[in-house]
């Protein structure tokens, strides 16, 4: 199945298939019935620090909830909530999320609950543009949601104003560009931010030792450095992009449970499900087979 994204804004919205979305949405909301997703690409200047910028738009019907789980994730996202909320739902107790803020890189699965028509904007960033670019080590928001008055104070509070106040996406993308644009000259770097990106893009099946001795640091040294900018220790960050990986195969009805794990760097199919289920809180035989909670829209 093919979803068509709308065709406009300079042709930045783009179609993208089912596959493509259950890695670009893992860690987002979703909606059967009527729902637009769509990403952005940021600047060429951002490039380097947002991996893209994304709109969900949904409608409830009068009287209905949808539930949705988000999925451990290695990224952090910036999220802007124009239209509606969600609550977070725990097992005692249902409390609301904020409006705007930052999702931190997690461990764990959360849910969500709307009854009502929502509208979000968001910034899937790399790790390392929190501390290079917001000013803090991306460890401090581990396992967070930290609202933006929280994150930037006075600064959080007025981009928040301007975010919700926007008269549609294309300029809530232009506003967010230029907050972090102005950003840039005061920006910092690490030479461990190479290594950050090398383990994304190999999908977390880089060797670890190799990366230390390749940057000329102790393995100490390097296990500091990259938790300060990556938010957690490299191989924890590792099973995280190999989780991710993995979970960007849903739909590849030519691979079974075996074919996946090996292929994502997994020792074997019960060290796959065991980890699946702690990042997911589904067994992944329930999640590719389109079982598990917000999964039926990813069916053809």
């Amino acid at each position: 199945m093919i979803i068509i994204i709308y065709d406009s804004i300079d042709k930045i919205y783009i179609p993208i298939t089912t596959a493509a979305i259950s890695t670009i949405v893992a860690g987002f909301f979703w909606y059967l019935r009527v729902m637009q997703f769509y990403p952005i690409a940021p600047s060429p200047l951002l490039a380097g620090f947002v991996r893209y910028y994304w709109v969900l738009e949904g409608d409830v019907p009068s009287g209905e909830f949808y539930t949705h789980r988000t999925m451990a994730c290695g990224c952090p996202e910036l999220c802007f909530h124009y239209k509606g909320g969600f609550c977070e739902v725990t097992e005692n107790k249902i409390l609301p999320s904020f409006q705007t803020g930052i999702h931190g890189q997690s461990l764990h699965y959360r849910r969500f609950r709307t009854g009502e028509s929502f509208g979000l904007f968001g910034a899937f960033l790399y790790p390392f543009a929190v501390p290079v670019l917001l000013g803090i080590p991306a460890s401090e928001i581990n396992n967070q949601m930290v609202d933006l008055a929280s994150l930037l104070g006075r600064e959080g509070e007025i981009l928040a104003e301007k975010m919700l106040t926007a008269k549609d996406n294309r300029q809530r993308a232009g506003i967010l560009s230029a907050f972090l644009e102005n950003r840039l000259p005061h920006a910092g770097s690490s030479r461990v931010i190479p290594a950050i990106r090398q383990v994304i893009h190999t999908g977390g099946q880089t060797p670890i030792q190799s990366l230390s001795d390749q940057y000329f640091l102790s393995s100490r040294q390097f296990t500091r450095v990259f938790s300060e900018y990556a938010g957690f220790p490299p191989k924890l960050f590792s099973r995280l992009l190999r989780f991710e990986q993995a979970l960007s195969e849903y739909g590849n009805k030519d691979k079974s449970l075996t074919d996946i794990a090996y292929d994502c760097g997994y020792y074997d199919q019960s060290h796959f499900i065991h980890e699946f289920k702690e990042f997911s809180g589904h067994h992944p035989h329930h999640y590719f087979f389109g079982q598990a909670e917000g999964t039926e829209w990813k069916e053809d």
